[in-house]
């Protein structure tokens, strides 16, 4: 049994500092969400006020063939809409898939000790970070959500640091999922009129992060969020979904009638979702939109999900690409040091798009 919990400080502790997770809060047996986990009213997700997105996949097969310029519209045309799409032939083979989620769940099933030694400040490598919520000491509201972070250097670091249980598939599928980006970055460039160099996809790229999410079976998933509001910072998301669901991207796109509504990514076997982050909304000076979305707990199974997430490494300085503002005729955002955007970003809890401001040009 977990030790009382009635104070937001004894609960802060054995989730977060002692590592216990929202994983050890369930299996102390805890009946109802605590108080810390309630959201309020207008961040909690209503099922009935969404529908289910009916776009179909996009085969990225097809991208080498006959219909490469069908392929290629498709994916320019989901970038600057709602920045969200799903893709299949997309070359991860499907077996993979499915034991990223066995090793995920495999992970997250250890006894909390286990999972604590990567918890940051005691990780034995300090690109491997176990953690809960987003930022939980900027958090009014936790998020119903624990995760394991590894951000790449090298095979052999990935090999000796990375968690026994989820180390050696997940370095597969974050070299499969960084192919997918680089095709679909490459689109994406060229739908702009622009041509960019190895070296500077390198910089665009450079650095990939793989994260494994677990959202344990939630008793009031009405009061909490799994994931709240917010776009990804970097260029390119490629994440697998389980299939249970839960996902939401809001509609934003200004002459769309259903603007503000939000859509359900229905899990679609084999498939791998795909999401537009700041860093191309910031380099297309606006064309493509990183899409807002959140996520939903559920009470009857824990969930999991494992994205790859792709930005330009720190040192890369990120703004509007200068073919684009020419045609475009001014600039909407001012250029800036990575590092900065992402101190920025994790600095603050999630709030929507906010984390756009920090380079708007108003």
């Amino acid at each position: 049994m977990a030790p009382s919990l009635k104070s937001s400080k004894s609960l802060y502790d054995f989730v977060v500092r002692d590592g216990n997770g929202v994983k050890g809060l369930v299996d102390s047996g805890m009946s109802e969400v605590p108080e810390r986990y309630i959201q309020p009213p207008r961040e909690r997700i209503n099922k009935e006020d969404s529908r289910a997105c009916d776009s179909p996949p996009i085969d990225l097969s097809k991208l080498n063939g006959a219909e490469h310029e069908k392929v290629v519209d498709e994916i320019g045309r989901a970038a600057e809409t709602l920045g969200f799409f799903q893709v299949v032939n997309h070359g991860v083979p499907l077996e993979l898939l499915e034991s990223l989620k066995d090793a995920a769940h495999t992970f997250f099933s250890l006894p909390p000790e286990q999972k604590a030694v990567y918890c940051s400040g005691v990780s034995p490598c300090p690109r491997v970070k176990y953690g809960t919520s987003f930022v939980p000491e900027k958090e009014k509201a936790l998020e119903w959500k624990d995760y394991i972070s590894m951000t790449f250097s090298s095979d052999e670091e990935a090999l000796q640091c990375w968690p026994n249980q989820c180390k050696e598939v997940a370095l597969e599928y974050l070299k499969l999922s960084t192919k997918i980006v680089r095709d679909i970055v490459e689109v994406l460039i060229g739908k702009l009129g622009v041509t960019l160099k190895d070296s500077e996809m390198e910089g665009l790229l450079g650095t990939k992060m793989v994260n494994m999410n677990y959202y344990p079976a939630c008793p009031n998933p009405e009061l909490t969020v799994g994931v709240g509001r917010h776009s990804d910072m970097g260029a390119i998301t490629v994440l697998l979904q389980d299939g249970i669901g839960g996902l939401y991207v809001k509609v934003d796109q200004q002459n769309d009638a259903h603007k503000g509504q939000w859509l359900e990514i229905p899990p679609v076997p084999g498939a791998l979702v795909i999401n537009i982050g700041d860093t191309l909304q910031i380099l297309s000076n606006g064309r493509y939109k990183s899409a807002e979305h959140r996520v939903r707990t559920t009470s009857s199974q824990s969930r999991v999900s494992v994205p790859v997430f792709t930005m330009p490494i720190a040192t890369e300085r990120i703004g509007p690409l200068p073919e684009v503002v020419e045609k475009d005729g001014l600039a909407r955002y001012r250029e800036v040091l990575l590092q900065d955007y992402m101190n920025n970003f994790f600095g603050n809890a999630h709030a929507g798009k906010s984390s756009l401001d920090f380079a708007r040009i108003n």
